[in-house]
């Protein structure tokens, strides 16, 4: 077996271990059943001398050390000494900060507490990253109901309502990190001195993935108009700023490609730790660098190996994300579609390689990332709008373009502010168009699902990846001999 076969479905089965322990709380019994496979299929492919087999039962191990690691990761998160359900005094770093009606602060509490905790606080006094802060509440641990398993897989131990807080001083957290985020910090206040505050959020959406201004009307209308990942910073956004930033350096700069390939890689890291990290933007990340790095040394870059390298890296970051992070799924699900997909429709449908603002790909990869993704949009939204698709035909086509302005206007804002304004003049045109086409298709309330089965999503997902797999062989087979 190639090395790189080797690397996926030694990947796969360490996905399959952690599955596992996300519902079953023992480790024994996974170990015993995992070992009880193992020795079956190794009885069998010795015997039948079929190394597939024997490769399966040696593979089997992996399911192990995936449950294994599962297990140590969550009870080293436990390990905390928090005083509980009683007022208590803590002090901490906060490490991220949401505002809106109220402040969301994750606090990285200080010795001789340990653990973050997730407080919910008053709009104002207002706290950002880095303050070191006393406060004064009751503690409230998370146990395994749905919304602390969503906590927990943010590594948070304990809630608290409202505490009493003291600011002590500032400046505590990552000096990088603390600096990038005031970078973003300015340009959201270069665009909201340019645009109108709704246009001003959206355009910090689909940049920098900040949803905090959005109002609920305008949030409620990217739900039901199917549009809410454009400001998600999923892989589509990121890929556009991948490119935007090595065409820079390779062209505009006139830098050597090994340079500007580096360079890239920096600023693609910046930009990660400065938009939060989310599952999303770092599986784009690491699929785009790997994107970069095959082209760079001549090697075949493989999608399939690439998503799996994702994966693994979230994963063993945080290897809760992948059954109680709706993001994370939602994110590899999308790309599935786009990969194995999106190639199958335009096949079907005899489509060109070239075509009008390029509406056939536009059309044929969000119908792909649309049927990868329906099931569980039902399911953790209780809605899904048939019209997305037609919605996000019209929209994704400027998109691109829109995100590059966005991006150079900022910049401009910097140097030279008037000149940035002239800009913003152009960038207005199409935040109207794209605004305008979010607000009217979310008022055509129809054609909405807003429930379904387990039962019903497992058949959807097993039929449809049978439909994958059988067209990409049968398309793999005429490509070999003919």
């Amino acid at each position: 077996m190639p090395l790189y076969d080797v690397f996926f479905f030694v990947v796969i089965f360490f996905f399959v271990g952690i599955f596992l322990a996300s519902f079953i709380s023992h480790l024994l019994i996974i170990a015993l059943t995992s070992l009880f496979l193992g020795a079956l299929f190794l009885f069998l492919g010795y015997f039948k001398k079929n190394k597939k087999l024997l490769w399966v039962s040696g593979l089997i191990i992996f399911i192990v050390i995936g449950a294994f690691y599962y297990f140590w990761d969550d009870r080293k998160i436990q390990k905390t000494n928090l005083i509980f359900n009683q007022t208590a005094n803590f002090s901490g770093v906060i490490i991220d900060a949401e505002r809106g009606l109220s402040q969301k602060l994750i606090v990285n509490l200080l010795a001789p507490q340990k653990g973050l905790v997730l407080i919910k606080t008053k709009q104002y006094p207002s706290f950002q990253y880095g303050d070191l802060i006393n406060f004064e509440g009751v503690a409230e641990k998370t146990d395994k109901s749905s919304y602390d398993n969503y906590l927990r897989k943010d590594r948070i131990v304990a809630v608290m309502d409202y505490p009493q807080i003291s600011f002590i001083k500032n400046n505590q957290g990552n000096f990088i990190k603390a600096k990038l985020l005031i970078l973003k910090d300015k340009i959201i206040e270069i665009f909201q001195r340019i645009f109108s505050s709704e246009k001003a959020a959206f355009l910090s959406g689909i940049t920098l993935g900040e949803r905090g201004e959005f109002s609920k009307n305008f949030k409620e209308a990217m739900s039901k108009s199917g549009t809410t990942h454009l400001v998600a910073l999923s892989g589509y956004n990121i890929s556009i700023i991948i490119c935007l930033v090595f065409s820079l350096f390779l062209s505009f700069f006139a830098l050597g490609r090994r340079l500007a390939f580096f360079l890239s890689i920096l600023v693609i890291i910046g930009f990660v730790i400065m938009t939060g990290g989310e599952a999303s933007v770092i599986r784009a990340a690491v699929m785009g660098v790997i994107a970069l790095l095959a082209k760079e040394t001549g090697r075949i870059y493989s999608f399939r190996n690439a998503l799996a390298a994702a994966a693994f890296v979230l994963l063993i970051k945080n290897p809760k994300l992948l059954v109680f992070d709706a993001g994370f799924q939602l994110s590899f699900l999308a790309v599935i579609g786009l990969i194995y997909l999106s190639p199958i429709i335009k096949n079907l449908l005899h489509f060109k390689k070239e075509s009008l603002f390029d509406w056939q790909d536009n059309f044929s990869s969000t119908l792909s990332a649309q049927i990868m993704v329906a099931p569980l949009l039902i399911s953790y939204f209780s809605n899904f709008s048939i019209i997305s698709l037609l919605a996000n035909l019209l929209i994704l086509s400027v998109i691109p373009l829109t995100m590059i302005l966005g991006f150079i206007t900022a910049f401009v804002g910097f140097v030279f502010f008037p000149l940035a304004v002239i800009l913003g003049w152009f960038l207005d045109i199409f935040l109207s168009y794209e605004i305008f086409l979010i607000k009217f298709f979310g008022k055509l309330n129809f054609f909405n699902i807003s429930s379904i089965s387990f039962l019903t999503v497992v058949i959807y997902y097993v039929v449809l990846f049978i439909f994958i797999y059988f067209n990409t062989r049968k398309s793999a087979f005429i490509n070999k001999n003919f």
